[in-house]
Protein backbone atom coordinates (compact mmCIF):
# COMPACT_ATOMS: atom_id res chain seq x y z
CA UNK A 1 0.00 0.00 0.00
CA UNK A 2 1.73 3.09 -1.18
CA UNK A 3 -0.51 5.73 0.12
CA UNK A 4 0.79 6.45 3.58
CA UNK A 5 -1.76 9.40 4.06
CA UNK A 6 -5.01 9.57 6.22
CA UNK A 7 -7.02 7.75 2.84
CA UNK A 8 -5.71 4.42 3.81
CA UNK A 9 -6.69 4.55 7.27
CA UNK A 10 -10.43 2.62 5.93
CA UNK A 11 -8.42 0.08 4.70
CA UNK A 12 -5.76 -0.76 7.07
CA UNK A 13 -8.38 -0.72 10.15
CA UNK A 14 -10.85 -2.87 7.93
CA UNK A 15 -7.98 -5.83 7.26
CA UNK A 16 -7.86 -5.62 11.22
CA UNK A 17 -11.13 -5.15 12.72
CA UNK A 18 -13.98 -5.10 9.86
CA UNK A 19 -16.82 -5.75 11.74
CA UNK A 20 -16.32 -3.23 15.07
CA UNK A 21 -18.60 -0.17 14.32
CA UNK A 22 -16.89 2.88 12.87
CA UNK A 23 -19.66 5.35 13.09
CA UNK A 24 -23.27 5.59 14.13
CA UNK A 25 -25.86 8.01 12.86
CA UNK A 26 -29.29 8.53 13.67
CA UNK A 27 -30.91 4.47 13.73
CA UNK A 28 -27.93 3.61 11.19
CA UNK A 29 -24.48 2.02 12.38
CA UNK A 30 -21.15 1.91 9.97
CA UNK A 31 -18.63 -0.79 10.17
CA UNK A 32 -15.24 -0.47 9.21
CA UNK A 33 -15.63 -2.84 6.59
CA UNK A 34 -18.29 -0.87 5.62
CA UNK A 35 -16.42 2.53 6.16
CA UNK A 36 -13.87 0.99 3.41
CA UNK A 37 -15.71 -0.10 0.43
CA UNK A 38 -18.29 3.13 0.67
CA UNK A 39 -14.84 5.02 1.10
CA UNK A 40 -13.21 3.34 -2.09
CA UNK A 41 -16.42 3.67 -4.58
CA UNK A 42 -16.81 7.51 -3.93
CA UNK A 43 -12.82 7.71 -4.42
CA UNK A 44 -14.30 6.05 -7.95
CA UNK A 45 -17.00 8.05 -8.74
CA UNK A 46 -14.80 10.96 -7.64
CA UNK A 47 -11.94 9.91 -10.19
CA UNK A 48 -14.48 9.73 -13.06
CA UNK A 49 -15.55 12.68 -12.31
CA UNK A 50 -12.08 14.25 -13.42
CA UNK A 51 -10.76 14.42 -10.05
CA UNK A 52 -6.69 14.16 -10.03
CA UNK A 53 -4.23 13.79 -7.17
CA UNK A 54 -3.75 17.88 -5.98
CA UNK A 55 -7.28 18.23 -6.91
CA UNK A 56 -9.83 20.23 -4.08
CA UNK A 57 -12.90 18.82 -3.07
CA UNK A 58 -14.83 20.77 -0.87
CA UNK A 59 -17.68 19.18 1.62
CA UNK A 60 -20.74 21.75 2.93
CA UNK A 61 -22.59 19.79 5.55
CA UNK A 62 -23.34 19.11 9.23
CA UNK A 63 -21.87 15.88 11.04
CA UNK A 64 -22.55 12.67 8.73
CA UNK A 65 -20.97 9.62 7.66
CA UNK A 66 -20.66 11.21 4.45
CA UNK A 67 -18.29 13.67 5.69
CA UNK A 68 -15.92 11.19 6.59
CA UNK A 69 -16.48 9.41 3.47
CA UNK A 70 -15.05 12.43 1.56
CA UNK A 71 -12.65 13.06 3.62
CA UNK A 72 -11.26 9.42 3.33
CA UNK A 73 -11.68 9.17 -0.37
CA UNK A 74 -10.25 12.69 -1.29
CA UNK A 75 -7.00 11.15 0.68
CA UNK A 76 -7.52 7.91 -1.39
CA UNK A 77 -6.84 10.10 -4.59
CA UNK A 78 -4.27 12.52 -2.85
CA UNK A 79 -6.61 15.02 -3.47
CA UNK A 80 -7.02 18.13 -0.44
CA UNK A 81 -9.88 17.81 1.29
CA UNK A 82 -11.79 21.75 2.10
CA UNK A 83 -14.47 21.42 5.20
CA UNK A 84 -17.08 24.43 4.91
CA UNK A 85 -18.48 25.77 7.95
CA UNK A 86 -22.05 25.53 7.31
CA UNK A 87 -23.43 28.69 9.34
CA UNK A 88 -21.58 31.21 6.67
CA UNK A 89 -23.10 32.96 4.08
CA UNK A 90 -23.23 32.54 0.41
CA UNK A 91 -20.17 35.84 -0.39
CA UNK A 92 -17.82 33.86 2.65
CA UNK A 93 -18.27 30.48 1.16
CA UNK A 94 -17.52 31.44 -2.20
CA UNK A 95 -14.54 33.45 -0.67
CA UNK A 96 -13.31 29.85 0.68
CA UNK A 97 -14.12 27.93 -3.11
CA UNK A 98 -12.79 30.59 -5.14
CA UNK A 99 -9.84 31.00 -2.85
CA UNK A 100 -8.78 26.89 -2.60
CA UNK A 101 -9.59 26.62 -6.25
CA UNK A 102 -11.57 23.87 -5.42
CA UNK A 103 -12.96 21.60 -8.28
CA UNK A 104 -15.82 19.77 -6.54
CA UNK A 105 -18.68 20.55 -3.99
CA UNK A 106 -20.13 17.87 -1.94
CA UNK A 107 -23.10 19.52 0.14
CA UNK A 108 -25.82 17.49 2.04
CA UNK A 109 -29.24 17.36 0.92
CA UNK A 110 -31.05 19.55 3.22
CA UNK A 111 -33.16 22.18 1.01
CA UNK A 112 -31.60 25.59 2.79
CA UNK A 113 -27.96 23.83 2.44
CA UNK A 114 -28.89 22.32 -1.27
CA UNK A 115 -29.55 26.22 -2.42
CA UNK A 116 -26.61 27.65 -0.36
CA UNK A 117 -23.84 25.02 -2.32
CA UNK A 118 -25.28 26.04 -5.81
CA UNK A 119 -25.56 29.80 -5.07
CA UNK A 120 -21.78 29.39 -3.62
CA UNK A 121 -20.08 27.26 -5.92
CA UNK A 122 -21.52 29.55 -9.02
CA UNK A 123 -20.15 32.51 -7.25
CA UNK A 124 -16.75 31.10 -6.04
CA UNK A 125 -15.97 28.93 -9.84
CA UNK A 126 -16.39 25.15 -8.70
CA UNK A 127 -17.70 23.66 -11.57
CA UNK A 128 -19.14 19.98 -9.91
CA UNK A 129 -21.82 19.94 -7.62
CA UNK A 130 -22.48 16.56 -5.71
CA UNK A 131 -25.14 15.60 -3.39
CA UNK A 132 -24.01 13.87 -0.37
CA UNK A 133 -26.21 11.75 2.32
CA UNK A 134 -29.52 11.74 0.39
CA UNK A 135 -30.88 8.89 -2.43
CA UNK A 136 -28.49 10.42 -5.22
CA UNK A 137 -25.61 9.52 -3.61
CA UNK A 138 -26.55 6.15 -3.00
CA UNK A 139 -27.11 5.81 -6.37
CA UNK A 140 -23.62 7.28 -7.41
CA UNK A 141 -21.76 4.62 -4.75
CA UNK A 142 -24.17 1.74 -6.06
CA UNK A 143 -22.90 2.34 -9.53
CA UNK A 144 -19.44 3.06 -8.31
CA UNK A 145 -16.35 0.16 -8.53
CA UNK A 146 -14.87 -1.35 -5.17
CA UNK A 147 -11.49 -1.74 -6.72
CA UNK A 148 -8.33 -1.11 -5.10
CA UNK A 149 -6.89 2.60 -5.22
CA UNK A 150 -3.07 2.72 -4.87
CA UNK A 151 -2.72 6.40 -5.56
CA UNK A 152 0.81 7.24 -4.00
CA UNK A 153 0.83 9.52 -1.27
CA UNK A 154 3.30 10.82 0.55
CA UNK A 155 3.24 11.79 3.94
CA UNK A 156 4.14 15.80 3.74
CA UNK A 157 1.30 16.09 1.21
CA UNK A 158 -1.17 18.39 2.04
CA UNK A 159 -4.63 16.69 3.37
CA UNK A 160 -6.61 19.64 4.62
CA UNK A 161 -7.32 23.11 3.95
CA UNK A 162 -8.86 24.37 6.91
CA UNK A 163 -9.79 27.92 7.18
CA UNK A 164 -9.34 29.89 10.29
CA UNK A 165 -12.73 31.20 11.67
CA UNK A 166 -12.32 34.42 10.38
CA UNK A 167 -13.25 36.46 13.51
CA UNK A 168 -10.97 39.19 11.95
CA UNK A 169 -10.53 39.98 8.69
CA UNK A 170 -10.70 37.50 5.63
CA UNK A 171 -9.89 33.74 6.91
CA UNK A 172 -6.85 32.04 5.85
CA UNK A 173 -6.57 28.58 4.74
CA UNK A 174 -4.23 26.28 6.84
CA UNK A 175 -2.54 23.61 4.71
CA UNK A 176 -2.54 20.53 6.86
CA UNK A 177 -0.50 17.36 5.59
CA UNK A 178 -1.10 14.08 6.33
CA UNK A 179 1.60 13.71 8.73
CA UNK A 180 0.35 16.74 10.79
CA UNK A 181 -2.78 15.03 11.23
CA UNK A 182 -1.14 11.61 11.98
CA UNK A 183 0.83 13.11 14.69
CA UNK A 184 -1.63 15.10 16.17
CA UNK A 185 -3.93 12.03 16.80
CA UNK A 186 -0.79 10.36 18.05
CA UNK A 187 -0.37 13.10 20.51
CA UNK A 188 -3.75 12.58 21.40
CA UNK A 189 -3.86 8.76 21.66
CA UNK A 190 -0.90 9.23 24.10
CA UNK A 191 -2.59 12.32 26.38
CA UNK A 192 -5.37 11.22 26.54
CA UNK A 193 -4.94 7.68 27.00
CA UNK A 194 -7.73 6.35 24.31
CA UNK A 195 -8.29 2.79 24.42
CA UNK A 196 -9.72 0.23 21.35
CA UNK A 197 -13.68 0.22 22.84
CA UNK A 198 -13.67 4.03 22.80
CA UNK A 199 -17.16 5.63 22.18
CA UNK A 200 -16.86 9.16 21.47
CA UNK A 201 -20.05 11.53 20.87
CA UNK A 202 -19.49 14.28 17.89
CA UNK A 203 -21.97 16.57 18.39
CA UNK A 204 -19.26 19.63 17.35
CA UNK A 205 -19.20 20.42 13.82
CA UNK A 206 -16.38 18.42 12.39
CA UNK A 207 -15.37 21.32 10.07
CA UNK A 208 -14.35 22.48 13.39
CA UNK A 209 -10.55 21.53 14.05
CA UNK A 210 -11.09 20.31 17.27
CA UNK A 211 -14.32 17.94 16.73
CA UNK A 212 -12.38 16.24 13.57
CA UNK A 213 -8.69 16.62 15.16
CA UNK A 214 -8.91 16.02 18.58
CA UNK A 215 -12.08 13.63 18.65
CA UNK A 216 -12.93 11.79 15.53
CA UNK A 217 -9.40 10.73 14.00
CA UNK A 218 -7.91 9.68 16.97
CA UNK A 219 -11.21 7.53 18.02
CA UNK A 220 -10.73 5.95 14.08
CA UNK A 221 -7.05 5.01 14.28
CA UNK A 222 -7.45 3.62 17.31
CA UNK A 223 -10.49 1.59 16.58
CA UNK A 224 -13.32 3.49 18.41
CA UNK A 225 -16.93 3.91 17.17
CA UNK A 226 -18.06 7.88 16.69
CA UNK A 227 -21.32 9.19 17.09
CA UNK A 228 -22.24 11.65 14.58
CA UNK A 229 -24.80 14.20 15.59
CA UNK A 230 -26.16 16.67 13.26
CA UNK A 231 -26.48 19.58 16.04
CA UNK A 232 -25.83 20.24 19.60
CA UNK A 233 -28.98 19.89 22.21
CA UNK A 234 -28.09 19.26 25.66
CA UNK A 235 -30.75 16.97 26.21
CA UNK A 236 -30.13 14.94 23.28
CA UNK A 237 -26.83 15.20 24.83
CA UNK A 238 -27.52 13.32 28.15
CA UNK A 239 -30.09 10.54 26.03
CA UNK A 240 -27.58 9.51 23.59
CA UNK A 241 -24.80 9.28 26.61
CA UNK A 242 -27.14 6.28 28.29
CA UNK A 243 -28.00 4.55 25.11
CA UNK A 244 -24.73 4.26 23.57
CA UNK A 245 -22.60 4.31 26.56
CA UNK A 246 -20.58 7.21 25.31
CA UNK A 247 -16.81 7.26 26.75
CA UNK A 248 -15.50 10.49 24.84
CA UNK A 249 -17.04 13.77 24.64
CA UNK A 250 -15.38 16.86 23.40
CA UNK A 251 -17.37 20.32 23.24
CA UNK A 252 -16.83 24.01 23.76
CA UNK A 253 -17.29 25.27 27.35
CA UNK A 254 -20.59 27.09 26.50
CA UNK A 255 -21.71 23.72 25.17
CA UNK A 256 -20.46 21.75 28.61
CA UNK A 257 -22.87 24.42 30.58
CA UNK A 258 -25.94 23.94 28.91
CA UNK A 259 -25.63 20.13 29.57
CA UNK A 260 -24.99 21.04 33.03
CA UNK A 261 -28.14 23.36 33.67
CA UNK A 262 -30.52 20.60 31.99
CA UNK A 263 -33.11 19.57 34.13
CA UNK A 264 -32.23 16.07 33.81
CA UNK A 265 -28.18 16.93 34.78
CA UNK A 266 -28.66 15.77 38.37
CA UNK A 267 -30.48 12.31 37.74
CA UNK A 268 -28.88 11.21 34.07
CA UNK A 269 -26.91 7.88 33.78
CA UNK A 270 -22.90 9.23 33.23
CA UNK A 271 -21.39 6.17 34.59
CA UNK A 272 -19.75 5.30 30.92
CA UNK A 273 -17.87 8.82 30.83
CA UNK A 274 -14.27 8.77 30.64
CA UNK A 275 -13.06 11.53 28.91
CA UNK A 276 -14.38 15.16 28.81
CA UNK A 277 -12.24 17.24 26.52
CA UNK A 278 -12.70 20.77 26.53
CA UNK A 279 -11.50 23.20 24.16
CA UNK A 280 -11.53 26.41 22.16
CA UNK A 281 -11.90 29.23 25.49
CA UNK A 282 -10.81 28.83 29.40
CA UNK A 283 -12.96 26.29 31.37
CA UNK A 284 -14.61 28.74 34.50
CA UNK A 285 -13.83 27.50 37.48
CA UNK A 286 -17.69 27.10 38.61
CA UNK A 287 -18.26 24.99 35.71
CA UNK A 288 -15.29 22.69 36.30
CA UNK A 289 -16.68 22.34 39.77
CA UNK A 290 -20.54 21.32 38.49
CA UNK A 291 -18.70 18.02 36.80
CA UNK A 292 -17.10 17.49 39.72
CA UNK A 293 -19.69 16.97 41.68
CA UNK A 294 -20.58 14.38 39.20
CA UNK A 295 -17.40 12.69 39.52
CA UNK A 296 -16.13 14.17 36.13
CA UNK A 297 -13.16 15.88 35.50
CA UNK A 298 -12.08 17.88 32.51
CA UNK A 299 -9.34 17.68 30.20
CA UNK A 300 -8.27 20.77 28.95
CA UNK A 301 -6.02 21.92 26.21
CA UNK A 302 -5.11 25.35 24.22
CA UNK A 303 -4.37 25.27 20.35
CA UNK A 304 -5.17 26.83 17.30
CA UNK A 305 -6.06 25.40 13.63
CA UNK A 306 -2.71 26.00 12.43
CA UNK A 307 -1.16 23.49 15.03
CA UNK A 308 -3.84 20.70 13.77
CA UNK A 309 -4.60 22.26 16.91
CA UNK A 310 -3.26 20.83 20.04
CA UNK A 311 -0.75 22.43 21.54
CA UNK A 312 -1.15 22.12 25.39
CA UNK A 313 -2.68 19.66 27.75
CA UNK A 314 -4.12 19.96 30.95
CA UNK A 315 -4.84 16.34 32.38
CA UNK A 316 -7.27 15.31 35.08
CA UNK A 317 -4.70 14.91 37.57
CA UNK A 318 -3.77 18.02 37.41
CA UNK A 319 -7.29 19.83 36.53
CA UNK A 320 -7.64 21.20 40.15
CA UNK A 321 -4.01 22.33 41.20
CA UNK A 322 -3.46 23.77 37.70
CA UNK A 323 -7.09 25.46 37.19
CA UNK A 324 -6.69 27.93 34.68
CA UNK A 325 -3.96 26.79 32.85
CA UNK A 326 -3.80 25.07 29.70
CA UNK A 327 -1.20 22.39 30.80
CA UNK A 328 1.63 21.97 29.29
CA UNK A 329 3.14 20.80 26.01
CA UNK A 330 1.71 17.50 24.14
CA UNK A 331 4.05 14.47 24.09
CA UNK A 332 5.21 15.52 20.78
CA UNK A 333 4.98 19.54 20.67
CA UNK A 334 7.27 22.18 21.96
CA UNK A 335 6.05 25.81 23.27
CA UNK A 336 7.86 28.96 24.32
CA UNK A 337 6.82 31.97 25.78
CA UNK A 338 9.09 34.84 24.88
CA UNK A 339 9.72 38.40 24.97
CA UNK A 340 9.27 40.44 21.85
CA UNK A 341 12.77 40.21 21.42
CA UNK A 342 12.29 36.54 21.16
CA UNK A 343 14.32 36.11 24.53
CA UNK A 344 12.48 33.46 27.22
CA UNK A 345 10.18 34.99 29.45
CA UNK A 346 11.08 34.68 33.33
CA UNK A 347 8.29 32.64 35.30
CA UNK A 348 5.00 34.87 35.47
CA UNK A 349 6.17 37.27 33.03
CA UNK A 350 3.64 37.48 30.07
CA UNK A 351 4.80 36.82 26.45
CA UNK A 352 3.76 35.47 23.51
CA UNK A 353 3.58 31.57 22.68
CA UNK A 354 5.34 29.82 19.94
CA UNK A 355 4.63 26.47 18.96
CA UNK A 356 7.04 23.62 17.18
CA UNK A 357 5.94 20.26 16.22
CA UNK A 358 5.49 17.99 13.42
CA UNK A 359 1.77 18.36 13.58
CA UNK A 360 2.07 22.49 13.15
CA UNK A 361 1.31 23.32 9.46
CA UNK A 362 3.19 24.41 6.65
CA UNK A 363 1.96 27.32 5.79
CA UNK A 364 -1.33 29.39 4.30
CA UNK A 365 -2.58 28.63 0.99
CA UNK A 366 -1.69 31.04 -1.57
CA UNK A 367 -0.08 33.35 1.07
CA UNK A 368 3.56 32.92 0.89
CA UNK A 369 4.54 36.20 2.85
CA UNK A 370 1.84 35.71 5.60
CA UNK A 371 2.71 32.15 5.77
CA UNK A 372 6.99 33.40 5.97
CA UNK A 373 5.85 36.04 8.23
CA UNK A 374 4.19 33.22 10.89
CA UNK A 375 7.06 32.01 11.75
CA UNK A 376 10.60 32.48 13.11
CA UNK A 377 13.06 30.00 13.36
CA UNK A 378 10.81 27.11 12.25
CA UNK A 379 8.35 28.16 15.49
CA UNK A 380 4.75 29.37 14.78
CA UNK A 381 3.68 32.89 16.08
CA UNK A 382 0.24 32.19 17.72
CA UNK A 383 -0.10 35.96 18.64
CA UNK A 384 -1.22 34.31 22.02
CA UNK A 385 -0.01 36.01 25.47
CA UNK A 386 0.76 33.59 28.00
CA UNK A 387 2.55 33.10 31.65
CA UNK A 388 4.57 29.96 32.58
CA UNK A 389 4.72 29.47 36.27
CA UNK A 390 7.64 27.64 38.24
CA UNK A 391 6.65 24.11 37.16
CA UNK A 392 6.26 24.53 33.59
CA UNK A 393 2.65 25.12 33.11
CA UNK A 394 1.53 27.55 30.93
CA UNK A 395 -1.72 29.50 31.96
CA UNK A 396 -2.95 31.33 28.36
CA UNK A 397 -3.79 35.26 29.49
CA UNK A 398 -5.20 36.36 26.00
CA UNK A 399 -4.66 37.61 22.61
CA UNK A 400 -2.31 40.30 22.24
CA UNK A 401 -4.64 42.10 19.49
CA UNK A 402 -7.41 41.89 22.28
CA UNK A 403 -5.14 43.87 24.62
CA UNK A 404 -6.47 47.08 26.70
CA UNK A 405 -4.06 49.54 27.34
CA UNK A 406 -6.22 51.82 30.28
CA UNK A 407 -3.24 54.38 31.58
CA UNK A 408 -0.08 52.71 30.70
CA UNK A 409 -1.37 49.37 32.25
CA UNK A 410 -2.00 46.38 30.19
CA UNK A 411 -5.35 44.55 31.14
CA UNK A 412 -5.89 41.02 29.02
CA UNK A 413 -9.98 40.60 28.65
CA UNK A 414 -9.62 36.81 29.40
CA UNK A 415 -8.69 37.77 33.18
CA UNK A 416 -11.35 39.89 33.64
CA UNK A 417 -13.87 37.74 31.89
CA UNK A 418 -12.35 34.63 34.02
CA UNK A 419 -13.30 36.94 37.29
CA UNK A 420 -16.91 38.06 35.85
CA UNK A 421 -17.93 34.45 35.87
CA UNK A 422 -17.49 33.77 39.23
CA UNK A 423 -20.49 35.75 39.99
CA UNK A 424 -23.53 33.48 40.70
CA UNK A 425 -25.82 35.55 37.86
CA UNK A 426 -23.35 35.79 34.93
CA UNK A 427 -23.72 32.79 32.58
CA UNK A 428 -21.35 34.35 29.94
CA UNK A 429 -19.56 37.67 29.39
CA UNK A 430 -16.80 39.31 27.08
CA UNK A 431 -14.30 42.44 27.95
CA UNK A 432 -13.56 44.84 25.36
CA UNK A 433 -11.98 48.04 24.76
CA UNK A 434 -13.79 51.06 24.62
CA UNK A 435 -12.32 54.93 24.24
CA UNK A 436 -11.41 56.80 26.88
CA UNK A 437 -10.41 60.41 27.22
CA UNK A 438 -8.61 60.27 30.80
CA UNK A 439 -6.78 57.15 30.33
CA UNK A 440 -7.21 56.07 26.33
CA UNK A 441 -8.91 53.32 27.13
CA UNK A 442 -10.74 51.43 30.01
CA UNK A 443 -12.70 48.29 29.32
CA UNK A 444 -16.11 47.51 29.66
CA UNK A 445 -17.88 43.95 30.10
CA UNK A 446 -21.02 42.40 28.10
CA UNK A 447 -22.76 39.89 30.29
CA UNK A 448 -25.40 37.21 29.98
CA UNK A 449 -26.99 37.00 33.04
CA UNK A 450 -28.30 33.49 34.44
CA UNK A 451 -31.94 32.92 33.10
CA UNK A 452 -34.87 34.51 35.95
CA UNK A 453 -31.97 36.74 37.40
CA UNK A 454 -31.97 40.24 37.04
CA UNK A 455 -28.75 41.35 38.44
CA UNK A 456 -27.65 44.93 39.09
CA UNK A 457 -24.84 45.78 36.27
CA UNK A 458 -23.64 48.02 39.20
CA UNK A 459 -23.32 45.40 41.91
CA UNK A 460 -21.29 42.99 39.37
CA UNK A 461 -18.72 45.54 38.59
CA UNK A 462 -18.61 45.91 42.64
CA UNK A 463 -18.15 42.06 43.21
CA UNK A 464 -14.84 43.06 41.50
CA UNK A 465 -13.47 45.20 44.44
CA UNK A 466 -10.50 43.61 45.92
CA UNK A 467 -10.06 40.37 43.18
CA UNK A 468 -8.55 42.62 40.53
CA UNK A 469 -6.55 45.84 40.25
CA UNK A 470 -8.51 48.33 40.11
CA UNK A 471 -7.50 49.65 36.91
CA UNK A 472 -8.65 46.04 34.80
CA UNK A 473 -12.04 46.72 36.61
CA UNK A 474 -14.25 47.21 34.05
CA UNK A 475 -16.00 51.15 33.71
CA UNK A 476 -19.38 49.55 32.50
CA UNK A 477 -21.23 46.96 31.86
CA UNK A 478 -23.91 46.02 29.55
CA UNK A 479 -26.67 42.87 29.77
CA UNK A 480 -27.03 41.43 26.61
CA UNK A 481 -29.45 38.27 25.57
CA UNK A 482 -26.49 36.44 23.71
CA UNK A 483 -23.20 36.52 23.08
CA UNK A 484 -22.04 36.74 19.11
CA UNK A 485 -19.91 33.38 18.17
CA UNK A 486 -18.16 31.50 15.62
CA UNK A 487 -19.63 27.98 14.90
CA UNK A 488 -16.21 26.58 16.88
CA UNK A 489 -17.71 28.74 20.18
CA UNK A 490 -15.22 31.27 19.55
CA UNK A 491 -16.06 35.05 20.28
CA UNK A 492 -16.63 37.46 17.69
CA UNK A 493 -14.62 40.63 19.90
CA UNK A 494 -15.15 42.62 16.22
CA UNK A 495 -18.83 42.08 16.70
CA UNK A 496 -19.24 43.25 19.93
CA UNK A 497 -17.09 46.35 19.43
CA UNK A 498 -19.53 47.54 16.79
CA UNK A 499 -22.49 46.96 19.04
CA UNK A 500 -21.12 47.63 22.61
CA UNK A 501 -17.51 50.10 21.98
CA UNK A 502 -18.64 53.65 21.99
CA UNK A 503 -17.78 55.76 24.33
CA UNK A 504 -21.00 56.42 25.56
Amino acid sequence: MRNEGLGSWPARRARKTPHRTALIHADRTLTYGALHERTTRLAHALRAAGVRRGDRIAYLGRNHPAFLEALFATGLLGAVFVPLNTRLTTPEIAYQLRDSGSRVLLHSPSPELAALAVEAAAAGGTRTVVEACGDAYEELLAGAGTAPIDEPVGPDEICLIMYTSGTTGRPKGAMLTHANLVWNAVNVLIDHDLVADETALVSAPLFHTGALNMLTLPVLLKGGACVLVESFDPGDTLDLIERHGVSFVFGVPTMFEQVARHPRWASADLSSLRLLNCGGAPVPAPLIAAYQERGLTFLQGYGMTEASPGALFLDAEHAVAKAGSAGVPHFFTDVRVVRPDLTAAEPGETGEVLVRGPHVMSGYWGLPEESEAAFVDGWFRTGDAARVDADGYVTIVDRFKDMIISGGENVYPAEVEDALLAHPDVVECAVIGVPDEKWGETARAIVVARAGSAPDPAAILASLDGRLARYKIPKSLFLAPELPRTASGKLLKHELRARYGTSA
